[in-house]
């Protein structure tokens, strides 16, 4: 597989955002002391990186509660996001959503979800709607090892499947849900067997491996998008932090196993691979680095900068568009 260097440059962009932002942004919500729990993925940088750079702003995405790398690699702004997770209005949700709801429908992002597995039937139902509205639009579900026992997943799988729908089930297999080894909580090897049981393809791919991901991922998506329905990727993969913020991670897991997977930290083996093929040297690799830092830091300032929501959009962006007065009133609200 031969990529062009714009191509290179793209993923590697996305990956180093990621990265960043998950870091950067992470200890300015500790730092301001934010409520609420915020879920990195660093580490797992390769998986919606190789994804999301076959699709188009048309098609979608269904997140996770560890979605801010998915949110980035569909194209939503960090620094809208930043703002989000603070709280403040110019927020990609004005403030309203936080880390476990963003969403950007302009970019296809149906919504990271704090519901494990929740997402799943969005994406399957959005893959719906391209197919009768006659569109070669894809779909894309992401869950986690965590989701993959939810019956929620398997009832989507087996109506994709029936109906052929172009939608990607993308299983990030991190190796735990919080705290429980994926080996304790699912009874076979690899999440992808399923797949033969919804008369799809289920493929086992190196989400450590942009390259990988990349390729696996083309395949899916010209499938969907030819019209021969779903398919079932399985990224094996792990967060380098714990389940979130609080969490202590070597209560349930080792250094010694951590190190393990840092060694094949995702930016580290795409750096190694193409100063070795000389499609890039360290010290472009380098610049991009440091551009893409000083992005995210730029959005921290904007973020802080800017004003938290008004009172009055307390009852903004809600199911129906009532009076305030009356609500305030106590109105029968009855439509």
């Amino acid at each position: 597989m031969e990529l062009s260097k714009d191509t290179l440059r793209t993923l590697y962009v996305t990956m180093v955002t990621i990265r960043h932002f998950e870091e950067l942004a992470s200890n300015a919500v500790a730092q301001r002391q934010i409520p609420g729990s915020m879920h990195q993925s660093a580490g797992q940088e390769a998986v919606p990186t190789g994804i999301c750079a076959h699709l188009r702003d048309e098609d979608y995405i269904a997140s996770t509660h560890r979605g801010h790398g998915h949110c980035i690699a569909k194209g939503v702004d960090p620094k809208l996001m930043v703002a989000e997770l603070f709280g403040k209005a110019t927020g990609c949700n004005k403030g309203k959503g936080g880390s476990m709801h963003i969403a950007d429908m302009s970019k296809g992002m149906l919504g990271t979800n704090g519901v494990v597995g929740a997402s799943v039937p969005l994406a399957v139902g959005a893959a719906l709607t391209s197919t009768v509205n006659g569109t070669d639009n894809v779909a894309v579900a992401f869950f986690g090892d965590g989701g993959a026992n939810q019956g929620v997943l398997h009832e989507s799988m087996n109506l994709a499947s029936v109906w052929k729908l172009p939608v990607i089930f993308v299983c990030e297999n991190n190796q735990y849900a919080e705290s429980t080894p994926v080996e304790y909580a699912t009874a076979i090897p690899n999440v992808a067997d399923r797949g033969a049981g919804y008369n799809m393809p289920g493929v086992v791919v190196d989400g450590m491996d942009v390259f990988a991901v990349y390729e696996a991922a083309g395949e899916a998506v010209a499938r969907a998008r030819a019209g021969q329905g779903p398919s079932l990727l399985e990224c094996k993969t792990y967060r380098f932090y714990g389940h979130h913020g609080g969490d202590d991670r070597y209560s349930y897991r080792t250094l010694e196993e951590e190190k393990l997977w840092r060694d094949r930290d995702p930016l580290v083996l795409f750096r190694n691979r193409v100063i070795a093929d000389e499609t890039f040297n360290k010290e472009e690799l380098d610049g991009i680095d440091s551009s893409v830092e000083q992005q995210i830091q730029d959005g921290i300032k904007f973020a802080d900068d800017s004003p938290f929501p008004s009172p009055d959009e307390l009852y903004t962006d809600v199911y129906v568009d009532y009076p305030l007065e009356a609500l305030r009133r106590g109105t029968n609200m009855a439509v």
